[in-house]
């Protein structure tokens, strides 16, 4: 017969055994998956380095213009990014908004984070191809491992991030909410990100809620 003090030791050793797997399993989700950043906190992952499909690697610091940059986790299939016939899709406004912020001295710059479509669809290949046909005017980089858009917390293709001359986020989120068949007006959220980090208008809303896809993570 066990005495009471050693089952009482078992039990505990049983239950630290049970605990520790789980607390382990827990932070390792929670690390994968990310925080979303909180406005107005420095962005991190800033100097991880990427390749683009001009063959070059750049961290999201090589774009950070005057007034700020803005990162938009994208991707090559996304109906979100591409289109289908009930939504246009948010790709074909990639150039005009590439523009708008560069006349407003800030950064603009696109992440495929799609790591568990890395060898298919949102290849490199594939990215260079997407790229060549619609024109993009800004940079296509790749995510290797979901690295930059875990530490942002990204979640779906697109997902908006709006940083200031500083390196702190102002903006998180959609780029409007023209998916949206039942608005009674168009909310411009990154061109109003885009006058904010310019001019310093008021930003009415510094997190509407992303819509798309969700990142493909490993």
């Amino acid at each position: 017969m066990i005495s009471k003090p050693i089952s009482i030791a078992i039990k505990q050793l049983l239950f630290i055994g049970v605990l520790l797997p789980t607390l382990a399993l827990g932070v390792s989700s929670f690390m994968k998956k990310g925080k979303e950043l909180k406005i107005g906190k420095k962005v991190p992952a800033m100097d991880v380095k990427m390749m683009a499909t001009d063959g070059e690697a750049y961290d999201l610091q090589d774009f950070q213009k005057e007034n700020g940059t803005i990162i938009v986790f994208s991707c090559n299939t996304c109906p979100f990014v591409v289109g289908n016939d009930g939504f246009e899709g948010w790709e074909k406004d990639y150039n005009d908004l590439y523009q708008k912020a560069s006349d407003a001295k800030i950064g603009f710059v696109l992440v495929n984070s799609n790591a568990a479509k890395h060898d298919g669809d949102d290849s490199m290949e594939k990215m260079k191809e997407r790229a060549e046909k619609q024109g993009y005017k800004m940079s296509y980089l790749m995510d290797e491992n979901s690295v930059v858009a875990d530490a942002f917390g990204a979640k779906t293709t697109p997902h908006v991030f709006v940083v200031d001359a500083n390196g702190k986020l102002v903006m998180r989120g959609s780029i409007d909410n023209s998916w949206d068949s039942k608005r009674t007006e168009l909310e411009t959220y990154a061109l109003d990100a885009i006058d904010f980090l310019a001019n310093g208008t008021k930003l009415s809303n510094n997190t509407p809620v992303p819509r798309g896809c969700s990142i493909k993570r490993k």
